[in-house]
């Protein structure tokens, strides 16, 4: 059983920085996959950014492509989301995902994730 725990969210200003972590206490494969999605208010998930763990390929949403930067350290079974020039349209509840069966093609489906965090607020004031 992976669980995923997430930490760095906060309050910042509009143009800041945030970098969030996701450790696993779980054994990661070379296919496993991590993502981020995140929740704003009265509005469904949406998908952020995935990295394959072994190959450290990646995939953004095209709304933080440029602005954030997904990576992982493989010792510590730990991705995470460096977020710069924050927006307020960013603020949303934060969630790491993992599942080490998915496929490529699916990544962006939060339907395909096993294992997930309990999330971490993101919030930008504008």
């Amino acid at each position: 059983q992976v669980q995923v725990v997430e930490s760095g969210g906060g309050l910042v200003q509009a143009g800041e920085s945030l970098r969030l972590s996701c450790a696993s206490s779980g054994r990661l494969f070379s296919n496993s996959v991590m993502a981020w999605f995140r929740q704003a208010p009265g509005k469904e998930r949406e998908f952020v950014a995935a990295i394959k763990w072994g190959s450290r390929n990646t995939v953004y949403a095209d709304s933080v492509k440029g602005r954030f930067t997904i990576s992982r350290d493989g010792a510590k079974d730990t991705m995470y989301l460096q977020m710069n020039n924050l927006k307020p349209e960013d603020t949303a509840v934060y969630y790491c995902a993992t599942d080490s069966t998915i496929i490529w093609s699916s990544i962006r489906n939060a339907n395909a994730y096993d294992y997930w965090g309990q999330g971490t607020q993101v919030s930008v004031s504008s």
